[in-house]
């Protein structure tokens, strides 16, 4: 028999929720909900697209009756009836910005209408979405109350345990990051706390207050940001002056107190999107955030760096710009994951093609239904090594290609430009 203290329902199963599902399903009865059929469909058979979970083990803890007979393990539904006799709800919806970079709550919301329908006195609601501080407080838990007629540390209560998931790293998995926990009362505190800290061996923080929780979260990715736009700044600088910028970097890190940070593409669902949150609540009280935004800013900007930067190689190397054949390496916004939620990549692509280059997108991780879906560009899975092209660029440095040597698909006088700083100085034409 399973746990029988909790049941847990988990609320998107992305990135995020099914990897915590599954670990919590070790210990726990679990049900993984999602409002994509096809996702529920293809996770009851044991097939995750995203590649967090080895299919082994998720059809290992894929159970058809966890729900029924209160055993450990995961049952995946689409069916709000079937998260009803829960008592633990995790949140785990994305949390996007719109096209104006202004935060989009639309999937917060609705996720806090579904848990309203079905919550009932001494459950718990626990968010991980990033947020910026009082969202849970100030706008999730006002949608929990209207649907379900409870009210708010009477009836039921609510936690905070930001997400700290890196898609694509198999070393820093669930369980082994420290995670921050918090609640809206002592007490909820403690229960947040205990739950997983029975599942994270890495071990738990428990932050004063739920917003402190939000707040550590969502300055977590913003420094980050803040860091790759120095060193972005500072590949634009060395640049002019003649100077390979991976090479300084190299030199600079013998230093004990040196951050090592590389230049690149800074998209993903996380820190080229968190700092737009911090931003919008910092206006909301009256403060104009000037690092951050500015850090923003650079970020969103390389790629079309990089494609300009690549037209003038092509210039001075007599290519022809008009209808050259370039191949970009990867659309991902990151490497070894098939994640290509609010990739940078794209804007390399849209700026060669605005110089009436014929680009060609290689990424064998990526689906290609999904990126034609989501940014209207055709890729290829597939690519023949004696295809060539008058430029080549890594974009996304997946280990199948670090694996072959990129000359193979590059025309003799051809453009190299190493994105990533994987290949050796001299090797490739320029690296970022």
């Amino acid at each position: 028999m399973g746990n029988s203290t909790y049941s847990i329902a988990v609320l998107g199963l992305g990135y995020v929720g099914l990897p915590l599902a599954v670990e919590f399903s070790k210990f726990y009865p679990v049900v993984g909900f999602d409002i994509n059929r096809k996702r529920v469909g293809e996770l009851r058979q044991g097939n995750d697209f995203t590649l967090e979970v080895e299919e082994g083990l998720l059809k290992q803890v894929t159970l058809a009756n966890v729900a029924q007979n209160n055993e450990n393990g995961l049952y995946c539904s689409y069916d709000t009836a079937d998260i009803a006799g829960c008592n633990v709800y995790i949140i785990t919806v994305p949390t996007p910005v719109d096209r104006n970079n202004r935060p989009d709550l639309t999937p917060l919301y609705k996720a806090s209408e579904t848990v309203g329908k079905v919550l009932k006195k001494g459950d718990y609601v626990i968010y991980e979405s990033t947020v910026y501080p009082g969202v849970t407080e100030d706008e999730c838990v006002p949608v929990l109350e209207k649907i379900s007629g409870l009210k708010f540390n009477v009836d039921f209560f609510c936690g905070y345990s930001p997400e700290r998931i890196n898609p694509g790293d198999k070393l820093h998995t669930v369980s082994k990051i420290r995670k921050i926990t918090s609640g809206s009362t002592p007490e909820t505190a403690d229960v947040v706390d205990a739950l997983y800290g029975s599942i994270i061996t890495a071990g738990t923080f428990k932050a004063a207050s739920i917003r402190v929780a939000e707040a550590a979260k969502v300055i977590e990715n913003s420094q980050r940001d803040i860091n790759i736009a120095f060193v972005n700044e500072l590949a634009k600088i060395f640049n002019k002056l003649g100077i390979d910028t991976h090479d300084v970097l190299e030199a600079a890190a013998t230093k004990w107190n040196f951050l090592a940070f590389k230049p690149g593409l800074v998209g993903g669902h996380c820190i080229g999107v968190d700092p737009y949150y911090l931003a919008q609540k910092a206006q909301e009280v009256g403060y104009h955030p000037e690092i951050i935004l500015a850090g923003r800013r650079l970020n969103d900007g390389m790629g079309s760096y990089i494609a300009n930067e690549v037209v003038k190689l092509m210039i001075k190397r007599d290519i022809p710009v008009k209808s050259a054949n370039a191949l970009v390496l990867g659309i991902t916004f990151k490497e070894n994951c098939t994640d290509v939620r609010n990739t940078k990549v794209v804007d390399i692509i849209m700026e060669l093609k605005s110089y009436g280059i014929n680009v060609t997108v290689y990424d064998p991780w990526a689906k290609a239904e999904e990126v034609a879906h989501e940014y209207g560009i055709e890729i290829v899975t597939e690519l023949p090594d004696d295809q060539q092209y008058d430029t080549v660029i890594l974009a996304v440095a997946h280990r199948n290609f670090l694996d072959t040597d990129w000359r193979k698909w590059t025309k003799e006088g051809g453009v190299i430009y190493d994105v990533k700083g994987c290949m050796e100085s001299g090797v490739a034409t320029a690296r970022l």
